[in-house]
């Protein structure tokens, strides 16, 4: 195979899938299987919509810490906000693991670095080694791993699917991917609980960063008074100047020793035997539908009726 490697952010599908759909998707024990659920017909739904051909050569399902630790004694409100995982999450979060494995797909972790610097460091290897990949995933973070062999897939409405390279980063922030954690830094992001600089929106801070190329350069302009910046911006920039380099290391990605990993197809019979083993009744028979060679596009699919309680499996 000579297609793309695609790496799948499983926090941010398990999160998704767990608060967009029912509680009522139930598997063999009774429990919630909804994030689980959706989560594998999200990225079938990329595996097999072929956003890009020849077809993906490996999925890599990226897992990792909740929050890094360094980027909270960086920054201890770092995360802070977000609402500890309930235990029916809690509960598929332990059972995905061995539902992805059972696909075929490599499951990848960390314990120290979060699932973006995972996706990140596997991004960057498959590009150094002349592959291509796509990343699944809604983190603004993971435009910075944006470039021309590197594309975020971006999931619309209504199973729509698009690619975002680095034309569209700029077009969508009017910054380079490469700019995007100081672009984080200054504008800041309420998902990582990060909140900028004060006065400063999106569109203010792409526009210093055309103009001076980096935060630091930015940094140093309004330490040194420069006179093309307004003085309530240079003022804010000098006051939280220490602040703001912490946010834009929070907002790096970083890089994990990783091995391009080798290709191999999706194991669809195994995934369906252990969809079945988890009462995943309609998943089994999806995937037992599957074959290798298939190519059939589809939009992420909705869970279907099942006999239990009117809810869906």
């Amino acid at each position: 195979m000579s297609g793309p490697l695609l790496l799948a952010d499983v926090p941010w599908l398990l999160y998704r899938s767990f608060f967009a759909l029912p509680k009522s998707i139930v598997g063999a024990d009774g429990q919630p299987v909804n994030a689980l659920l959706g989560t594998v017909n999200t990225i079938l739904s990329v595996y097999e919509g072929r956003l890009t051909a020849p077809d993906v050569r490996r999925v890599v399902a990226c897992l990792g810490a909740e929050q890094a630790d360094y980027r909270v004694a960086l920054y201890p409100a770092y995360h802070a906000h977000r609402e500890p995982m309930s235990a029916e999450l809690a509960a598929q979060w332990e059972q995905v693991p061995s539902l992805l494995e059972s696909l075929g797909w490599l499951v990848a972790s960390s314990v120290e670095l979060e699932a973006d610097d995972v996706m990140f460091s596997y991004a960057r290897a498959e590009e150094e080694a002349g592959g291509s990949a796509l990343i699944v995933s809604g983190d603004r973070d993971m435009f910075a791993a944006v470039s021309e062999r590197v594309s975020v897939v971006e999931l619309g409405k209504g199973g729509h699917m698009g690619l975002l390279g680095p034309q569209q980063v700029r077009e969508r922030y009017g910054v380079e991917p490469a700019q995007v954690p100081d672009f984080i830094a200054l504008r800041g992001d309420p998902s990582d609980g990060l909140p900028g600089a004060p006065g400063i929106g999106a569109k203010t801070a792409a526009e210093l960063l055309r103009t001076y190329g980096s935060l630091d350069a930015l940094l140093a302009a309004a330490a040194q008074g420069d006179a093309a910046l307004r003085p309530r911006t240079a003022a804010t920039l000098r006051d939280d100047a220490e602040l703001l380099r912490v946010f834009a290391q929070v907002a790096t990605l970083q890089r994990i020793g990783v091995e391009r990993p080798p290709d191999a197809a999706t194991d669809f019979a195994g995934g369906a035997a252990r969809a079945r083993e988890l009462g995943m009744r309609r998943l089994a028979e999806r995937l037992t539908r599957q074959r290798p060679t298939q190519s059939e596009p589809s939009a992420t699919a909705q869970p279907e009726r099942s006999s239990r309680s009117g809810g869906y499996q």
